[in-house]
């Protein structure tokens, strides 16, 4: 375990860490940041992953088979976790097990813990997590949100097909299914872009999390916190072995499992009027959590064979 936080999570602390520290000592204008991230690096990334991928179409559906399945179970245990709770803090406490980083924590873990091979099956699951995150958030909340707006299928389907990052990973499915060769220019801006990506994306969420203060904590916060640490990789690894994936593609699926719930879901929260404190808790419960559960993680996922 200790190799495990040394070489694997380490890094990603020390940089995360740096964002959180710099947060805490002046003022950074993080809608920029973010901007830069979601509608330039991650678009890039996600593009350079599809052209060059050698994950073939049948297992990268596998993947994201399993991944659904996977955020449906911890949705609902974290609305197990919320029983007796008000309705608005019950569909926080589920939107925060079934919300996980599989983004700024998950690409740049599975890059430390599995190579190139691993990060382009991660990168599979999150360009999944994106899309779904963006379904089930307004999903959650749109029903009973504080704003006493109502969100349909029209405005869920607008909040996904807003991102680049879904016209990009078409277009690049496209180019790769009909074999239609990209300018070696073209690939290569593309790669110094995609090169970006993880940096800022964990520096990106140090200075949310630097920024972010102390949230209110109780018993269901902890609940929820276990229901994301605890839970999710045991349920990867029974949805994984059950839809048939195995060595290193059910390794990534269970690493991404692992991960803190996503700072995007308080987010989403924030967005369509949810229990945003509730979101706020399990967010620094879990990513401080983490230290011990992702290296746990790490050190058994050899075990698999």
């Amino acid at each position: 375990m200790f190799q495990a936080l040394s070489n694997v999570l380490l890094p990603v602390m020390i940089v995360a860490g740096l964002g959180a520290l710099l947060a805490s000592r002046m003022k950074i204008d993080q809608v920029t940041i973010s901007r830069i991230t979601m509608y330039l690096l991650i678009p890039a990334l996600v593009l350079d992953v599809i052209l060059r991928t050698p994950v073939k179409a049948a297992e990268a559906g596998q993947l994201g088979l399993a991944f659904l399945l996977v955020m449906a179970v911890s949705l609902g245990l974290g609305w197990l976790a919320g029983l007796g709770r008000p309705d608005a803090e019950r569909r926080s406490l589920s939107a925060s097990s079934g919300i996980w980083n599989s983004g700024n924590m998950g690409l740049p873990i599975a890059l430390f813990v599995f190579g190139d091979s691993g990060f382009d099956r991660a990168t599979v699951v999150f360009l999944v997590s994106i899309v779904a995150m963006y379904i089930v958030g307004p999903a959650i909340y749109g029903s009973a949100s504080k704003t006493g707006q109502k969100y349909g299928v029209a405005d869920i389907l607008k909040s996904v097909f807003r991102l680049p990052t879904i016209w990009v990973a078409l277009i690049a499915v496209a180019l790769r299914v009909l074999n239609v060769p990209v300018p070696q220019g073209v690939t290569r801006g593309v790669a110094l872009l995609a090169q970006a990506t993880l940096p800022l994306v964990l520096l990106s969420l140090g200075l949310q999390l630097g920024a972010g203060g102390w949230p209110p904590l109780n018993r269901r916060v902890w609940l929820a916190g276990a229901a994301r640490l605890i839970g999710g990789p045991l349920i990867a690894l029974g949805i994984g072995f059950l839809v048939g994936l195995r060595g290193e593609s059910l390794a990534v699926l269970i690493l991404s499992a692992s991960m803190p719930t996503a700072v995007n879901a308080l987010l989403i929260a924030q967005e369509y009027g949810g229990d945003s404190e509730t979101v706020a808790g399990v967010v620094l419960v879990t990513t401080l959590g983490s230290v011990l559960s992702i290296a746990a993680v790490v050190a058994l996922l050899p075990m698999l064979g």
